[in-house]
């Protein structure tokens, strides 16, 4: 297996020359042959723009061909990229910008409602600006982040705007020979590291999680295998890239086996429907979410999705029936993974598992991971080769989470059974009290999960004078199947000892999720709080 990106490319044009590659409806269709030209060429620009071999370039964009090329072309002149959250505002991405050291920024144009650009200046002059992403002034602390920016905080010295800036960018190399470019891509140690990926910042500020090239190649490896990509496969990414899914079980996972990448920028899903139609979509991984809304969908028409070969899913308690009815509407093969920024995939089921099993566990040890629990809290502890080097100049945080034997704490609650498999029972901080007796919304939300009306819940603690705290339980409803709150209740009293059932149910139209589809309890507990 090669062990840097760029010879990951060059392998790749190689071996699957005019097998397509890059895929966007409406711009690029690049072969692998012309996706290595491609990459080479954005490199030259990067070169041509006074980048280093070690410097940082930020990407704050969504999905798109040119994010791709953005990403490998930094690889190929060996630049470590640093992908900025799209959910970001302008105060916290300035301040990961600024952390990173980028010297050069790729960043989109106005796009849903948001100019990322003006709020980046704005956030650099410690200007406010109005709208829905409103920066605060420098110096002033971001709640739920503790982000604080210097006045003045500069902005990077290059800074390329999507889309309309991309070809003056591409022909500013024009000066540079291919050799140049060839020579930056073979000096790439396989050590080097390839990627900064900040964390999501939702319980405190987000830290930089370091790979290397032959760690985020090895997990990309790892995933293609279990998946049996190969290139016949057409992958529909709607992962955000920024993400350590959507980056390196989605573009390079795509990379090292041939398989075709086609990026989707927002999920929405008469678009995802008929873009799996025309494109012939045979790999479809996203949260539980995205699937029950395909098929929910009132025009949904099964000749759209009879492509999918495979659903790959997790970040949420996932029924048993929900994994059944994947597998007969879709006609696709589900499996789930467990995983996070800072090992990427650890753990994931294998083809032919049967439904329990994909839906009640997170799969096996993968891509070198050993994996235990920890005797005492019953926390998931991990160690391999694919692990973070650690967090960017954060040597505290770095031995808080790693420690001296190798394992890093991960924060999950979990169990292994016998043949090795993993369950996730939920959060440490997630966990509440109520009456004495530890409370484990996970498994609340899995019992919720087998009512046929809920596509969705999250269960939060709150404040209880009597029991210290009791369960709230948030619940989406499934199109055409009406719930109430006693409903909800009296399922969980049959399914459920009395302090772990919900003392209150609030049934919304949606949750709010992160960019990877978790939900966001801090928000809901935030409104638990207020209210």
């Amino acid at each position: 297996m090669d062990s840097t990106i760029p010879a990951a490319i060059t392998s790749a044009a190689r071996a699957f020359g005019s097998s397509p590659a890059l895929v966007e409806p409406g711009a690029e269709r690049l072969d692998y042959e012309q996706l290595l030209a491609e990459v080479r060429r954005v490199a030259r620009a990067l070169i041509a723009a006074g980048l280093q071999p070690g410097d940082r370039l930020a990407l704050w964009a969504p999905n798109s061909a040119q994010w791709v090329l953005a990403a490998l072309g930094a690889s190929y002149a060996g630049v470590t990229l640093v992908p900025v959250n799209t959910r970001f505002t302008g105060v916290e991405a300035l301040d990961v910008i600024r952390r990173s050291g980028a010297r050069g920024l790729v960043v989109v144009g106005p796009f849903l409602g948001t100019d990322r650009l003006a709020a980046l200046r704005a956030a650099a002059a410690g200007s406010p600006l109005a709208g829905p992403d409103v920066q605060l002034p420098a110096g002033t602390p971001l709640p739920g982040h503790d982000v604080q920016l210097p006045a003045g905080t500069p902005l990077p010295g290059l800074i390329v705007q999507l889309p309309g800036g991309w070809p003056e960018f591409l022909a500013g190399g024009d000066a540079i020979d291919d050799r140049e470019a060839d020579a930056r891509a073979a000096a790439v140690e396989p050590d080097a590291v390839a990627d900064i990926l900040f964390t999501s910042g939702t319980t405190g500020r987000s830290k930089g999680v370091m790979s290397a090239h032959r760690q985020s190649l090895a997990v990309a490896a790892a995933w293609a295998g279990i998946a049996g990509l190969t290139p016949d496969d057409r992958y529909l990414v709607v992962n955000p890239f920024f993400h350590s899914f959507g980056l390196k079980a989605g573009i390079l996972a795509c990379v090292v086996s041939g398989a075709t990448i086609v990026p989707q920028a927002v999920f929405d899903v008469p678009r995802t429907r008929a873009l799996i139609g025309a494109e012939r979509i045979t790999v479809l991984p996203g949260p539980p979410t995205l699937y029950t809304s395909l098929m929910d969908h009132p025009d949904a028409d099964r000749a759209d999705l009879a492509s999918l070969r495979l659903a790959v899913t997790g970040a949420a308690t996932v029924p048993p029936a929900l994994v059944d009815r994947m597998r007969k509407e879709l006609g696709a093969d589900v499996l789930t993974a467990y995983g996070l920024t800072e090992a990427v995939v650890a753990t994931m089921c294998r083809p032919g598992d049967d439904a329990r099993t994909v839906a009640e566990t997170c799969g096996r040890a993968a891509a070198g991971f050993e994996v235990r629990i920890a005797e005492s809290g019953g926390e998931v502890l991990l160690r391999g080769p694919n692990m973070m080097l650690g967090y960017l100049d954060d040597p505290d945080a770095t031995a808080a989470a790693i420690d001296a034997d190798g394992w890093l704490h991960t924060g999950d609650i979990g169990r292994l059974d016998d043949n090795g498999y993993l369950t996730i029972t939920d959060r440490l901080k997630d966990m509440y009290i109520c009456g004495g007796f530890n409370v484990y919304p996970a498994e609340v939300e899995r019992a919720l999960a087998a009512l046929p009306g809920v596509a969705e819940s999250a269960v939060i603690g709150v404040a209880d004078a009597r029991l210290g705290e009791v369960g709230k339980a948030f619940v989406v409803g499934r199109p055409g199947h009406p719930l109430t709150e006693p409903e909800v209740i009296e399922f969980c009293r049959g399914r459920l000892a009395g302090y772990k059932v919900p003392r209150s149910v609030e049934l919304r139209a949606e949750l709010p999720h992160n960019a990877s589809g978790k939900v966001l309890k801090y928000l809901l507990r935030t409104e638990a709080a207020d209210g």
